[in-house]
This record gives structure tokens, sequence and C-alpha cells, in this order.
């Protein structure tokens, strides 16, 4: 914008100085043209004089040696029937016609300059003498060259001046929308503690003053939103403590103490989220995990209930560190709403398949594929609440939305297995600044090849147990709703 607002000005100060520096260098040429003539007109003037008092060739000479010009051999005197007093340059037909207008004098151009011709009668009455003074073209241009210079000077000096005082107002200008944007760019990078100063023009410190509330707008609103999501997840320790005190009063066995495992590790989930809730989002940390490692564990959680399901689950891709620009949160929930649709959408007993990709880019993809009916249409079913199983619709949504957040995409098409093939593509970081950066700085090794489901180890966070404890809190109340038919 600088640039051009100076640029603006060079082009507006050069018209205008074109404008005038042209005619001006033509009328100096002019006017040093018009001095050089009235010169001659003058020197001419003086011989008049001279000849009005004689008439003899001899005494005209010694006369004409007063005059500048004859000093400098460009005076000539014609007098009818002799030849010319002093040197000649003009040609005979401008003599003869000059003779003829009596009255009049006239200027023609000859080689090296050009000659004034001017008439006067002698003192006899009849006869005519022509007074030829020529002028040097030097003399038509003395003094043009540095008036010229001066005037190009002049004009290149108003031109750069303008474009300097331009580019010091556009400086102000410039800065204070650099300064706009650097802001901008920053809060939408998620610093939301960034604010404008507001400085420039009225138009620019304005919008500086909206930016500003905007952001506080903005800022407040995500707080909103987070209370709102801590007020939520406490509304769920009243069943939770329900769930519990029902857990505790189960005879002892094996099923209850996972039942009463599955209910902690649900109470401490819910404390997380409400503390991960209520922290401002300044003070979350950085936005990447390991997918392979997140992927690795998730399938892991997954595992009691395919289990029971009797479903085949293959997993490949994990035995490599893959960080991607997403964080773990929001990464956990993609694969549980990918995995859980297989499981909601798909029968007991249908096999899946689960990869991690490196492609170029580069892009990292997480591939979820099931041996079921498919999607039948994909392009509504990433459209928020478009669902056709009875849900909410906003898993698919969910995940749209977090992967191009974090610069990727989703696909959906037919997997070779039979089934839906849903491929999330998120932008993949430096391993090396992810070793950096990463809890303990290396993941633990796995092996890179396809494997069943019985060969994944237990990660660290291990819900197993839950799965469990559903099936199990199932087949307590089967048990109990079969035991009260067979009774008389």
């Amino acid at each position: 914008m600088r640039r051009a607002l100076a640029l603006v000005a060079l082009a507006t100060t050069s018209m205008v100085s074109l404008a005038f520096v042209v005619p001006l260098l033509l009328v100096v040429h002019q006017i040093a043209r018009d001095r050089a003539i009235t010169d001659a007109q003058r020197q001419a003037d003086s011989v008049v004089t001279l000849l009005a008092g004689t008439n003899v060739a001899q005494s005209i000479e010694d006369a004409l040696a007063t005059v500048p010009a004859w000093k400098q051999d460009s005076l000539a005197v014609h007098l009818p029937g002799q030849a010319a007093i002093g040197t000649t340059r003009a040609k005979p037909a401008d003599i003869r016609l000059v003779r003829s207008r009596v009255d009049e004098s006239i200027t023609a151009d000859v080689d090296g300059g050009v000659v004034y011709l001017r008439p006067t009668t002698l003192s006899s009455g009849d006869d005519v003498a022509v007074i030829e003074v020529f002028v040097p073209s030097e003399a038509l241009s003395r003094g043009v060259t540095g008036a010229s210079v001066a005037l190009i000077l002049v004009a290149l000096g108003l031109v750069v001046g303008s474009v300097v005082v331009a580019d010091r107002l556009a400086a102000k200008v410039v800065g204070a929308t650099r300064n706009l944007a650097a802001v901008a760019r920053a809060f939408g990078d998620g610093n939301l503690e960034a604010r404008v100063e507001p400085s420039g023009p009225r138009e620019l410190s304005d919008a500086g003053v909206s930016f500003n509330q905007m952001a506080d707008r903005v800022v407040a609103t995500l707080d909103a939103e987070r209370e709102l999501a801590a007020d939520l997840s406490h509304r769920l320790r009243t069943p939770l403590t329900a769930l519990r005190l029902d857990a505790e009063a189960l005879d002892d066995g094996v099923d209850a103490a996972r039942i009463r495992e599955a209910v902690a590790t649900l109470e401490r989930e819910v404390d997380v989220i409400i503390q991960t809730a209520r922290r401002p989002l300044s003070e979350r940390g950085p936005e990447w995990c390991d997918l392979a490692e997140v992927v690795a564990d998730r399938v892991d959680f997954w595992g009691a209930l395919a289990e029971d399901e009797h479903r085949d689950c293959r997993l490949s891709g994990v035995g490599r560190r893959v960080p991607v620009g997403v964080s773990r949160t929001e990464l956990v929930s993609i694969v549980d709403v990918l995995l859980g649709n297989v499981f909601r959408h798909t029968a007991p007993g249908v096999a899946f398949a689960v990869s991690v990709l490196m492609l170029r880019g580069p892009v990292a993809a997480l591939v979820i594929e099931d041996a079921g009916t498919g999607i039948r249409h994909p392009r509504m079913a990433v459209r928020r609440g478009n669902s056709g199983g009875g849900s909410t619709g906003l898993g698919l949504d969910i995940v749209r939305r977090v992967a191009e957040a974090a610069g990727g995409s989703i696909r959906i098409d037919t997997s070779p297995m039979g089934g839906a093939r849903i491929r999330v593509d998120l932008a993949m970081l430096d391993p090396a600044v992810f070793g950096h950066l990463g809890r303990g700085g290396v993941m633990p090794n796995r092996e890179d090849a396809d494997r069943s489901w019985p060969d994944v180890p237990r990660g660290a966070g291990d819900y197993r147990p839950l799965h469990r404890a559903v099936g199990a809190l199932r087949a307590m109340r089967k048990t109990r709703v079969n035991s009260r038919s067979e009774r008389p």
C-alpha cells in the first residue's frame, strides 16, 4: 500500500511537471532566438544611420568598422549595382525579395544560422540598400541549455519531494494497517490476549477500537461456552454418584470390581473435563499430539467392546511417530466419533480396520473402514444435523470441523471391505520438533505392521474395564429378567 501511494504521487507529479516543463522549454528556446534576432535588428538600425550620411563604398566600410557585427564578420551591406561590402551569406533571391519590399524586413535560414535582412533607402532617394546581419546558431541557443537544465532539475525536485511527502504520509497509514493485520493474525492463531493500539487515520483507529471490542466479545463468548461445558459436565456427578452407590451395593466379585473401577474412571474423566473446561485457553498446552499414539490408545479403549461383539479389528501404521497439529483432546474426540459410528451403525460381528498413513505434503491420514453397509449420502453425512441412524448427526460434523481447523479435510468413500471408508487428513509437524516438545521425547516402540486385535498392547490410560462393566451390567440385568420370568 505504501509503495502504491508513492507510485500514485510519482505518476501524478510527473504528469504535472511534464505539462509545465515542456512548454517552458519551448518558450526558453523561443526567447533565446528572439533575443538574438533583436540584437541583429539593433545593429542593423545602427548601420542605417551610417548609410544615411554617405553611399560611397569606402566611406561605408570605414564607418562599419565601429559596428560589433562587422568585427565578428557577421555584417554585410548590399548596395545597388555594386558588390557586397563585407561577408555575405544570404541568397541572391532573398536580397531581391527584400529590395522589392522596402518597408519589410525578413529573416532567412542559411548554413550555420540565420540572416536578418533589412532594406533601407539611400540618400539619393531612389536606390535601396540591403543590410545583412548574420546570427549564428550558437547565438540563437545561447543560455538555452542552462535554463533547460534548471527547469528539469526543478521538475525532478518537485517529483522527488512529492514522492517523499507521500511516502511519509503513507507510512503512518501503512504502519497502522500492518499493526492491525499483525494483531488480527495473532488473534487468529490463538493469542486471545492480542489487542490493537489504535493509531493512524480516524478510520483505521476506529477499526482498531472495533477489533478490540470484537476480541473482548469473542473471549467473553468462549469463557461462557467453557463455563457452560463445565456446568453440563458437573451435572453428570449426580447420576454418577447414584451409579457408584449401586456399584458399591453389588456383591463382591469380578464383575462388581470391574463395575466399580469403571465408575471411578468415569468420575476421573468428568473431573478432567470440568478442570479443562474451566481453564483459560491461554493456559492450555500446545496444539499438537502423536497421531499414532492416540490411535493406538483409543483402539485399545474400544477393544473390550469389540471382543464382546466378536468384531475382527486390524490396526496398522502406529509403529512410528506421527506428530500432527491437533490437540490430544480433539484428536481423541475424532477417533472416538469414528469408532463409535462403526459400533453404532454396523451389526455385531462386522469387522473394521484402523490405519495411520504418512502422505506427501507432509500430511498424515487416519483411515477407518468397515465391512458394513456403507454410507448412502457421504456429502450429507458431514453436515450438521443430517443423520439417518437416529443420532444427532453431529459426529462427522465435529470430525470435519476439527480437521479443517487443522488445515486438513475429511473424505468418505467405499471401502474394499465393502462398507464405509473414512479418511481424515491432518497437517503433520516436523518430527524433530515434536521430539523436543513431546512428553519424555521418546514414544514406546510398536511393530510397524498389520496385526490382529488381541496383539494390541494396553495403554497407560486403559478404559477396557468400562466396557467390561457395561457388558456385566447387561448380563446381570438379563439374568434378573430371566429369573423373574421363571418364577411360578
